[in-house]
């Protein structure tokens, strides 16, 4: 099969790979309909993932059709339409018992396009599949569904949840990136008294506006005079940091009130200092994490019932054999004006046989 390949910092290509297989009875091989693009797959690129060795396929984020499934998976079978999470799950160990399968110790947590191949390909396995794929519902289209697979729980976990935004509070949002729209839209379920985005493109703060956000302010033009300006000089209850670089990191923590919450998303590949000598004295709370996707379930029936306004999100479409393109699309955003790209079609069409044990004469079990 086809498939994005990280080949070393600064050079990936698209190439033949060998297709995926069965490799535990927990697993499901599934057909990538739709994929799309993390602002993490940049900084991974970068090099600012380590941990994503030469030759693993990128990609963790898509929406697709069952082909294969192991023996013990129970919650889905070939020809579904799923769901694939960024995050898969034992199910067994200690923080998936408590709903925390980010930091999954069983061999769970962040696997796709990081310690295992990924969706950025014609077809992915997906471990521990009966909590890892979720079935999409016939109301949900492919192309909104995949926003699901990671932007929208990071930002309802790290961003809101984590900064404990509650009514009436005034919230900015630091990078008007895809992450941080979706903070935007998610926050909204709130009902905060404001909200402010910060960006150094005008395009992305147009999208912030359409999106939600009550203000706008170029990164390079003062944003935190207009916080204070907006909040009396009192400054926000809670910033969100979705950018992922010491700049914005640093920016969100002048802009907080005493007592209010930092709640960083961005992906940092550079160490940030932290001005505890500013800091220490205004109570405030600084949260940071890796998406659990324990909210998924939840935030799939609202964009069933069509509570979640995000097809503006995805601003470019593409073949699934034009990844390179898309890259480059996405990694020039302030040119080009990219949100989130989607790729899906043009998929190679391969006959999987799903995997059911069969008691032989000696008792063990084989394959049919």
């Amino acid at each position: 099969m086809k498939a994005l390949v990280f080949q070393s910092p600064g050079r990936t290509a698209w190439q033949d790979v060998a297709d995926p297989a069965v490799k535990d009875a927990a697993d499901a091989i599934v057909r990538v309909d739709v994929v799309t693009i993390c602002g993490t797959d940049l900084h991974i690129i970068k090099g600012d993932v380590p941990e994503v060795t030469p030759g693993r396929v990128l990609g963790h984020e898509a929406v697709g059709t069952v082909v294969e499934t192991g023996a013990d998976v129970r919650t889905v079978r070939p020809g579904d339409r799923v769901l694939i999470s960024c995050i898969s799950a034992c199910g067994r160990c200690r923080f998936c018992r408590e709903g925390h399968y980010g930091q999954c110790r069983g061999g769970g947590g962040w696997m796709l396009g990081h310690t295992i191949d990924g969706t950025q390909a014609e077809y992915v396995r997906v471990p521990f599949a009966d909590l890892s794929v979720h079935p999409l519902p016939a109301a949900v289209d492919s192309y909104d569904g995949v926003l699901l697979a990671d932007i929208l729980p990071t930002a309802y976990e790290v961003g809101v949840l984590n900064g404990g935004v509650r009514p009436g509070d005034t919230v900015v949002v630091v990078g008007a990136g895809p992450i941080g729209l979706a903070a935007i839209v998610v926050a909204g379920l709130y009902s905060p008294g404001r909200v402010i985005a910060v960006d150094l493109a005008e395009s992305r703060l147009a999208a912030a506006r359409s999106l939600g956000a009550d203000a706008a302010a170029s990164a390079a033009e003062e944003p935190e005079q207009l916080v204070e300006d907006l909040t009396e000089g009192l400054g926000a209850d809670v910033v969100i940091e979705a950018v992922g670089v010491p700049e914005a990191f640093e920016m969100c923590t002048r802009m907080v009130r005493p007592g209010g919450r930092v709640a960083n998303i961005g992906v940092h590949g550079k160490p940030a200092t932290l001005h505890l000598e500013d800091l220490w004295i205004k109570d405030i709370t600084i949260t940071t994490g890796l998406v659990d996707t324990y909210s998924t379930p939840m935030l799939l029936r609202m964009m069933a019932a069509g509570r979640l306004p995000t097809s503006a999100l995805i601003t470019h479409r593409f073949e699934l054999g034009q990844m390179e393109e898309a890259y480059d699309v996405f990694s020039r955003a302030a040119d080009t004006g990219a949100l989130k790209v989607a790729l899906g079609g043009s998929q190679r069409q391969v006959f999987f046989h799903r995997w059911v044990p069969v008691r032989t004469s000696t008792g063990r079990s084989s394959c049919s």
